[in-house]
This record gives structure tokens, C-alpha cells and sequence, in this order.
């Protein structure tokens, strides 16, 4: 297919006047599709159901260590619930808290901690007159959303196939002492599926922060969720061990969780950090809780047995995503291969697809598609304060729908493509 920007206005306008007329009859429909979250779908959801019978009765309540756990204590979570959150990060049981329903808790807990009572002794953030953050871009927008509800200063890294930009990265911990933090995905990483490469986990392992109580937040979301068998699977290298290696052990804060797992909303969540991190925080969370939801801990061990079991059970999953991200690659490929109206990377795990508009288009996209009945998230999400300078990113969350309706969504979106690129060919030659 020839480039749009190749083509006479003459072509552009007559192709123009028929995607109009096309636009114009898919917003007759009335199509009225949300895809601005990667929420599972009902089939994923029911995957879990068996979850809902593993405790049968009191006599299912009582955990590793003879603890009743319809009752208070072990507030660092069951022993068999902090194993099989250990194993899914790749880090030993007892460098994990095992909390409640969403890591994203336990990220805003750890920034909100961090400014009231610092880290390790050293002085509450707080005190200092600018606290700054590294984030990737594009990266997870709920994390922006933390740091800057706290008033955090955020500074854009670039991502390259292999992760975050990390001459950037070393350039700011290594000599500036009010960088406080990173946001880190770094298994598919949300939203362009990228997993960071084994040089530049060794980098990250290898920081000299200026400020001591630096931290990285290592959001490990999608770190089991591969669309593919083993040997196609991305590897990331386990950073805890790395960062041993130079002595950085406290440097990091990972998190996971079983949202996408078994249930949204209602799975387990984890942090993993050094013993050193893992007491400051308890020191604090003491006063936060006496214990979590142990029930539901016990609950997700009981139905998935092991890490191995947990495995199988992603493997349903994988099956049910395939070939909804397959279709997307097609779509696009079919649609807009060659027409120079934007890229996307088709990933090999996580739960988006990062399209790159033209420059300047991605708004007008968005907001096209939302008349015409199909709901994407906001243009600029990806970024800190919601601002996309290119105006390019847009992220395709394709989990929720059926099929059939993914593929009406996807034939909404290359329709708007198509016209805001076109239209933006002529308004520039004119």
C-alpha cells in the first residue's frame, strides 16, 4: 500500500470523502465498546472460579504455622502465601509481605511513608524543597497519578527496545541528590510490552545514587504473563540477586500481584525488598493494620498449590489473549501497513498495544473514535501530567472485549487513523 504523504491531494481527498462516509455509518450503529482499561475478560474471570470452593470449611483455615487465620496476626502474610509470591518474583519467602488486593496500594503507601517518616532513618521527604521521580515514557499511568497527587516532580526517560534510557537514568540518580525514585515495568512493560534487556538490569544493579534513600519501583505486573510457551517467553533477570552483587540491595522496592491472575480486584498483592527495607516498612505498617485478608491468602495457595501450579493456570489465560492480540496485529497490519499513518509493537506478553500516531494526531484520534461509540484511554495517559509532547501514544487494551467486538473496535479505530492522518497531510500541504 502507497504512503499517504506519497499520494496527490486529489487521492487523498477522494479517499478522504469515502472514509468519512464510512465514519459517518459506524457512528449510525451506535457501537458502544470501553477499552480504556486492561480489565480481564469474563472468560479470564471465570478461569478463577474453582477459587471460590478451596476452603470447604474451618478446618481449611489453618495456615503452615497452625494459625487460625480467620483471625489477627502474621501481618507479614501466611508462610505458604509469602512463598508463592516469592516465587513468582524469583526472591526467597521471607524478603516478602504478602498485603491485600492491589499492589498499587502498597506503592502509594510506600511514597506516602517516604514523605512523612522517610526511608531508613534518613529525613522525611518532606523536608526537601523538590522531590523528583525518573518515568519512563511511555509508562503506567496510575503510577504518574502517585507521584504526582504527592507533588512530585517527574522527569521523562525514554524508552528504547530494551528499557529505559539508561544513560539518562545514570546521569540523574548518580549526581543529583533530590531524584528520589524510578517507576520501573520491566517485564511487558505497560504500555509497549517491552522487557528490559540483561544490560540494562545490570545498570540499574550498578547505580550509585546520589540521594541514599533513592529507590527504584520495581513494578513487576506482568512478570508471569507471557502470551507464548517457554521457549518464546522474554527473560528477565531477577534484580534483587544482581543488585547484591554490587551491594545495592536496598536500592529496590518490587512489587506484583495476582490481579490478573485470578481476580481483579480481589487477588493478593506483595512487596519484596532487603531485610533492611523490610523492617522500616513494618515498623510503620504496624501501626496500619494488625493483619490482611489471610483468607484470601490462603484461599489463591490452596487452589494454585505451587508457583508451578500458577503457571498452568497462566497458560488458560495466554490461550484466551492470543488471539485477541493476534487480531490486533492483523487489523493494523491490513489496515495501515504501508500508509505511513503510525507503528505499533506487537508484544510478546503483558496487556497492551502501543500505537504511535503521527505527530499531533493521537487527541483528535481519541476523541473521534469516542464519538463514534468506542472509548480508548485519554491521549497523554502515558505520560507524567498527562502530557504527550509528540501528541503520538496511544494505548489498545484488548483483553476485554469479545472477538467479534474487538474486531468492529479495531475497524473504528484504523477508520479514524486513516482521517485524522489524511486530514492532517492536506492541512499541512495547504
Amino acid at each position: 500500500m502507497e504512503a499517504y504523504a506519497k499520494r496527490s491531494n486529489e487521492e487523498l481527498k477522494a479517499l478522504q470523502e469515502e472514509l468519512r462516509q464510512k465514519y459517518e455509518q459506524i457512528k449510525a450503529e451506535g457501537m458502544k465498546l470501553d477499552m480504556s482499561r486492561g480489565k480481564p475478560s469474563k472468560a479470564q474471570l471465570d478461569l478463577s472460579d474453582g477459587m471460590l470452593n478451596s476452603l470447604k470449611d474451618n478446618r481449611d483455615c489453618i495456615d503452615e504455622n497452625g494459625l487460625d487465620c480467620r483471625n489477627y496476626g502474621e501481618m507479614e502474610g501466611t508462610p505458604e502465601a509469602r512463598r508463592l509470591m516469592g516465587d513468582m518474583m524469583g526472591v526467597p519467602a521471607d524478603n516478602v509481605i504478602v498485603l491485600g488486593n492491589a499492589s498499587l496500594t502498597i506503592m502509594f503507601d510506600n511514597v506516602a511513608r517516604a514523605f512523612t517518616h522517610g526511608i531508613c532513618g534518613n529525613a522525611p521527604w518532606d523536608f526537601n524543597s523538590k522531590v523528583r521521580f525518573l518515568c519512563p515514557v511511555p509508562g503506567y499511568d496510575r503510577h504518574f497519578s502517585i507521584t504526582e497527587y504527592f507533588g512530585v516532580e517527574m522527569i521523562n526517560i525514554p524508552m528504547l527496545p530494551t528499557g529505559p534510557d539508561m544513560d539518562m537514568v545514570e546521569y540523574y540518580v548518580n549526581n543529583d541528590t533530590t531524584v528520589k525514585g524510578m517507576w520501573c515495568v520491566p517485564k511487558y512493560s505497560n504500555p509497549q510490552g517491552i522487557t528490559y534487556s540483561r544490560e540494562t538490569v545490570d545498570r540499574f544493579a550498578r547505580l550509585k545514587p546520589a540521594a541514599s534513600d533513592f529507590r527504584i519501583f520495581w513494578d513487576n505486573a506482568y512478570v508471569i504473563h507471557s502470551l507464548y510457551e517457554p521457549d518464546e517467553r522474554d527473560y528477565l533477570p531477577e534484580i534483587f540477586t544482581e543488585c547484591a552483587k554490587y551491594g545495592n540491595e536496598d536500592m529496590v522496592y518490587e512489587f506484583c500481584s495476582t490481579s490478573k491472575v485470578s481476580y481483579a480486584g480481589a487477588g493478593i498483592s506483595a512487596i519484596a525488598a532487603s531485610k533492611r527495607n523490610l523492617e522500616d516498612i513494618k515498623g510503620h505498617m504496624k501501626y496500619q493494620t494488625i493483619s490482611h485478608d489471610k483468607i484470601n491468602q490462603l484461599r489463591h495457595v490452596k487452589f494454585f498449590g505451587n508457583f508451578d501450579g500458577m503457571l498452568e493456570h497462566m497458560k488458560k489465560h495466554a490461550e484466551l489473549l492470543r488471539p485477541k492480540f493476534k487480531l490486533v496485529d492483523d487489523v493494523l497490519t491490513r489496515e495501515l501497513g504501508g500508509t505511513g499513518t503510525g507503528s505499533w509493537i506487537n508484544p510478546r506478553g503483558g496487556y497492551f498495544v502501543s500505537f504511535e500516531a503521527n505527530e499531533g494526531c493521537a487527541k483528535e484520534i481519541v476523541q473521534m473514535a469516542k464519538e463514534a461509540g468506542l472509548i480508548l484511554t485519554p491521549a497523554g495517559s502515558a505520560f507524567p501530567y498527562h502530557v504527550d509532547p509528540l501528541d503520538t501514544n496511544i494505548r489498545i487494551a484488548p483483553s476485554l472485549p469479545e472477538i467479534e467486538d474487538l474486531e468492529k473496535a479495531l475497524n473504528v479505530f484504523t477508520t479514524c487513523v486513516k482521517l485524522v492522518s489524511i486530514g492532517k497531510i492536506l492541512s499541512e500541504r495547504e
